[in-house]
């Protein structure tokens, strides 16, 4: 099985590529001496002439053909540089073997042989958009029993895929995984990737564990009437995180992958693409892939060398493609930035528009001038939707009661990008971590530090959570976010007391179950009144003495025409006086103190609708209560 120049083309991309009759190879180490593929098992591993590549010295690329070799076969390169001799995974490697990372062989895949079912998917429109974060590995996993399995090994995708009916019924368009490519260790946040290419073993079933699972999927998949998955079809890392983003299609969830490009690691082996070609001397000035720089732990991708930015898009360009992923969240572009990668970033964004319009492109940018990160080049950097902190800092500040009036949460609304292209949340995967230096609580636990399930603590979160599904912009939920959980969150599988309590969501406890009810209704709410994923946005009234908000959302054009009132007086507000934008019927059409208890026997309102007259309408405002009315001509 002697190695060949033939199909070697310059359009080869790198990394292997399954061919008739064999594999190509490609390998970026620049200052390497020699490189061979040390197929089927690198143990005990020799070079051989037969198994060199042969070098292009104009880009340092490393190549040849390998007849015989398929889907399955293993590979690692063996490379010998200036500084010495080793094994080295290929940082494109789709897939690694399940057992003894990080040394292990890497696996050519053959990309055909998962059998999407996707192939009448639309994804929403950017402005429809009602994004659900989660955390793979402690989100949710059950054994036939029943049995929660989060408290001994970690959660798998397969696992995630069994909550996705539930996250269809909640009624959010999208949901965005924390990373799920390789990192060191069996559980991360993910934001320490070693091997971008490759989906995180520890996310993935193992073959003799997998025959259940292929059951569930094939029930998720027969409930949308497509075919089942053959047990090869589901065997393997790829192939799972296939399967888990065709399932989410089925059920009209987009996915949005949250890729990690300023840095890589820490955690990075011998074997990684940590100076990839073993140089002399290995210091911060001839590593490959990396600048001189650090960050979060790793090291900072060098944004100015061609194939390092080819490396980074490829990545994003396989999820779109090859993962059929509907968007892309890119943490951390303030580092990017910073860190010599303006230009990379304008150029990734051009590219994966080109490759895929529709697919939406999420910049978490903290830059002095956010909008750069939405306006197109040559002036920003191209993204549509950056992250905005304002409403959420204004809705804790406000809960939290540290000074901050209502004028702050009508300022939130104010700020945020324009129309659709701020992407905001009042919980996410940092905001309420569990870590010694803890950031912020959960907004059951800020809204009554005392006691996270008091009407106090119940009402205040029912507000806050319609204001962000009732704001402008993209609303982004984060696990547990939704029916009232408490308690900071862990990536670790063995803190069983950070985990999301989904026995009290469904049913155990009274409050999570009513206020997940709230929140399907308000998604329901969001996705049926065009106003309240539309542009226009006027404030109404802020009224601190009362501690009221009250704001109109239009389509501009059309009208269409919603009123949100909001207040956190602990007190009902009676023959309450508002100006209204339009005269007529106004119904009321969403009251989130009807949740408590729900149907709450006691509650206040305004018997369905209410008449504005000469600009003006008499309102009953229940306390800790936001409600919705909708023009009746709508």
């Amino acid at each position: 099985m002697a190695a060949s120049q033939e199909h070697i083309t310059a359009g080869l991309p790198r990394g292997a590529t399954l061919m008739d009759g064999g594999v190509a190879f490609r390998f970026w180490a620049p200052a390497a001496q020699h490189v061979y593929v040390a197929l089927d098992g690198a143990v005990n591993y020799l070079p051989d002439p037969g198994d060199e590549l042969v070098k292009d010295p104009a880009t340092g690329d490393w190549t040849g053909f390998f007849p015989g070799a398929g889907a399955g076969t293993k590979y690692r390169f063996h490379v010998i540089g200036p500084g010495g001799a080793g094994f080295k995974r290929d940082p494109r490697a789709r897939e690694l073997e399940l057992y003894g990372y990080p040394e292990c062989d890497a696996l050519v895949l053959d990309d055909d042989a998962y059998p999407w079912h996707d192939q009448d998917w639309t994804p929403p429109d950017f402005a429809d958009l009602i994004v659900y974060q989660f955390h793979v590995g402690v989100f949710s996993a059950t054994d036939a029993n029943g049995r929660d399995r989060r408290a001994h090994r970690t959660a798998k995708l397969l696992d995630a895929a069994q909550r996705v009916r539930y996250l269809a019924e909640l009624g959010v368009t999208a949901v965005q995984p924390l990373p799920v490519v390789e990192f060191q260790g069996e559980w991360s946040l993910g934001y320490n990737g070693t091997d971008l290419f490759s989906p995180e073993m520890d996310y993935c079933v193992d073959p003799h564990a997998l025959a259940p699972y292929l059951d569930a999927v094939n029930d998720l998949l027969a409930a949308k009437g497509a075919g089942p998955l053959k047990f090869e079809q589901l065997a393997g890392q790829a192939n799972q995180l296939k399967a888990f983003v065709d399932i989410c299609h089925l059920h009209g969830l987009a996915v949005i992958f949250d890729v990690v490009y300023n840095h890589a690691g820490g955690g990075l082996d011998p074997e990684s693409l940590d100076y990839i070609d073993l140089p002399a001397d290995p210091g911060p000035y001839n590593n490959a892939y990396f600048s001189s720089e650090g960050w979060a732990g790793g090291r900072v991708f060098a944004f100015d060398r061609e194939p390092v930015r080819e490396f980074l898009t490829a990545n994003a360009l396989m999820y779109l493609n090859d993962y059929h992923a509907d968007g892309l969240r890119f943490d951390e572009v303030s580092v990017i930035d910073a860190k010599g990668g303006w230009a990379f970033c304008q150029d990734l964004t051009r590219t994966l528009r080109t490759a895929k319009p529709q697919a939406v492109q999420i910049a978490e940018y903290w830059g002095e001038f956010p909008r750069l990160a939405v306006q197109p080049p040559p002036t920003g950097m191209g993204f549509d939707i950056a992250y905005s902190d304002h409403l959420r800092n204004a809705v804790r500040a406000v809960l939290a009661d540290r000074g901050a009036g209502i004028a702050r949460l009508a300022d939130g609304l104010r700020f945020q990008l324009e129309s659709w292209r701020s992407y905001h949340c009042l919980e996410n995967h940092d905001v309420v971590l569990d870590m010694d230096d803890h950031r912020s609580p959960r907004i059951a636990r800020l809204a009554d530090g005392s006691n996270p399930r008091s009407w106090y603590a119940r009402s205040r979160s029912r507000v806050a959570t319609g204001l962000l599904l009732t704001a402008p912009g993209v609303p982004m939920l984060f696990m547990g976010q939704e029916f009232l959980e408490d308690k900071l969150w862990s990536d670790s599988p063995g803190h069983t007391n950070h985990l999301i309590w989904w026995d009290g969501a469904l049913g155990a406890d009274r409050h999570m179950a009513d206020f997940l009810r709230c929140t399907r209704d308000l998604i329901r709410l969001r996705r049926s009144l065009p106003a309240l994923r539309a542009d226009g946005l006027a404030a109404l009234a802020a009224d601190e003495q009362n501690r009221l908000l009250a704001f109109h959302r239009w389509v501009p054009g059309k009208g269409r025409d919603v009123v949100v009132v909001l207040t956190f007086s602990e007190s009902t507000l009676y023959d309450y006086r508002l100006g209204f934008p339009r005269s007529g019927r106004w119904r009321e059409v969403l009251n989130t103190d009807y949740f408590d208890h729900f149907p709450n026997p006691q509650v206040s309102g305004n018997a369905g609708s209410i008449e504005a007259f000469n600009g003006s309408a008499t309102l009953t405002i229940p306390a800790n209560t936001l409600l919705v009315f909708q023009h009746e001509d709508h």
